[in-house]
C-alpha cells in the first residue's frame, strides 16, 4: 500500500513539474493569415486610349472570374492587341497569337491551352458588360472576352458575361470609333493594343 501511495506521489510531482514548465515557457506564436483580397477591380491600359477599370460578376462567374485573375497575374494579356472590333456591338480581346504579327492569319483561334465550361448567367449583355468569347462549342472559351458598344441581347445567356466597365466608358466611346477594315470589315485599321491588365483594390481604382 505504501509503495502505491509512494507511486502517486511522483507521478503526481512529476505532472506539476511539466504544468510549471509549461506555464514558464513563453507562448508560441500562431502565423499570421492575412485576408484574401476578394474585393478586386481589373485596370486595363490600353496605349494611346487610356483606362478602362472593371469589377467582377464573381456571384455568378465564379470559375471565369478566377481564371481572368489568373492569366492577369501571370501578364498573359499584357502586349496583346484587339484582333476584331464591330462599331455598335463590340470589341474582343485576349488572344495572346495576337502578340506577333507574324502569325496575324491565326488571330482569334488563340487561348491559354485549356479550355473553360461556360457559366451562362442572366447578366445583360450591354454597353460595358464584358463576356467570354467562345466558338460554336459552348465550352471553348479560354483568354479571349469582349467588351459591348451597346445592346446585345442576342448573346443574352449564350455567353459567360462576367464583368462590367465601372470606370473609362469615355476610353470605350474611343475604341468604337477606330476605323476597321480587312477582309472580314472587323480589324482594327489602328492597332489597339492592350499594354497591361492589373488587379487593384476597388477603392484604389476610384
Amino acid at each position: 500500500m505504501k509503495r502505491l501511495i509512494i507511486a502517486l506521489s511522483v507521478c503526481v510531482g512529476l505532472a506539476a513539474s511539466a504544468v510549471a514548465r509549461a506555464e514558464d515557457k513563453p507562448a508560441e506564436k500562431k502565423a499570421e493569415t492575412k485576408p484574401a483580397l476578394t474585393n478586386q477591380v481589373a485596370v486595363l491600359n490600353f496605349k494611346d486610349f487610356g483606362e478602362i477599370t472593371f469589377e467582377f460578376l464573381t456571384d455568378v462567374a465564379p470559375k471565369t472570374v478566377e481564371n481572368f485573375k489568373k492569366l492577369t497575374a501571370d501578364k498573359f494579356y499584357d502586349g496583346t492587341k484587339s484582333h476584331r472590333l464591330i462599331p455598335g456591338f463590340m470589341i474582343q480581346l485576349g488572344d495572346p497569337l495576337s502578340k506577333n504579327d507574324a502569325l496575324e492569319a491565326r488571330w482569334g483561334t488563340g487561348d491559354p491551352g485549356y479550355k473553360l465550361n461556360a457559366e451562362f448567367n442572366d447578366t445583360k449583355h450591354v454597353r460595358g458588360v464584358v463576356s467570354m468569347a467562345r466558338s460554336r462549342d459552348v465550352n471553348s472559351a479560354g483568354s479571349q472576352f469582349f467588351i459591348c458598344f451597346g445592346a446585345a441581347s442576342h448573346l443574352d445567356r449564350q455567353y459567360t458575361a462576367f464583368a462590367k466597365v465601372i470606370k473609362g466608358m469615355d476610353v470605350l466611346d474611343k475604341l468604337e470609333k477606330v476605323a476597321v477594315g480587312g477582309d472580314q470589315g472587323s480589324k482594327p485599321q489602328t492597332p489597339v493594343v492592350l499594354e497591361s491588365v492589373k488587379l487593384v483594390a476597388k477603392d484604389a481604382a476610384k
